[in-house]
């Protein structure tokens, strides 16, 4: 079970390449301390607008379309599957009791359907993205230097 990554699994790396690439800023794997005394750490935290996104894997969190029931040591696993399941109701209640919006994401969804919710409902909150980028990649970016002498930098050799 070492090999069983906590973060950083290749959807949630996905979605938060894609959120930033759009000029998003955000935390990841942030730990928060609600008020009610709960600890919950959502694998993408934007912290100003109260957004936790939580990007859950299949087999831990029992999808129910992609969820399988291990055969092997089914008297291990079961309740396992199910404490994961209702500590994720937990802890959305908990956050959305101390004024959190709550985005969870299946694995398996689509990268672009993700990134969708995820900034519609930034959008909801009012946050906009921090830059623009500049150029399409592949194409060198636009310097934002300005020529010497120039006024506006504070450098004007006439001055």
């Amino acid at each position: 079970m070492k090999a069983n990554r906590r973060t950083d699994t290749k959807p949630e790396l996905a979605l938060r390449h894609a959120l930033h690439r759009l000029g998003y800023r955000y935390r990841k794997d942030h730990r928060l301390d609600l008020d009610s005394g709960r600890r919950v750490r959502p694998d993408i935290v934007f912290t100003a607008r109260k957004l936790a996104v939580f990007v859950d894997g299949c087999f831990w969190h029992a999808c129910p379309e992609h969820g399988s029931k291990p055969k092997a040591n089914e008297w291990y696993w079961s309740p396992k599957l199910v404490k994961n399941v209702e500590r994720d109701r937990v802890n959305d209640a908990a956050l959305m009791l101390a004024g959190w919006t709550v985005i969870r994401l299946w694995e398996h969804v689509p990268i672009d359907e993700a990134v969708t919710t995820v900034v519609t409902a930034l959008a909801a909150a009012g946050a906009t993205p921090k830059s623009q980028p500049q150029a399409s990649e592949g194409q060198p970016h636009a310097s934002k230097a300005q020529p010497p002498g120039n006024p506006a930098s504070g450098d004007d050799p006439l001055s």
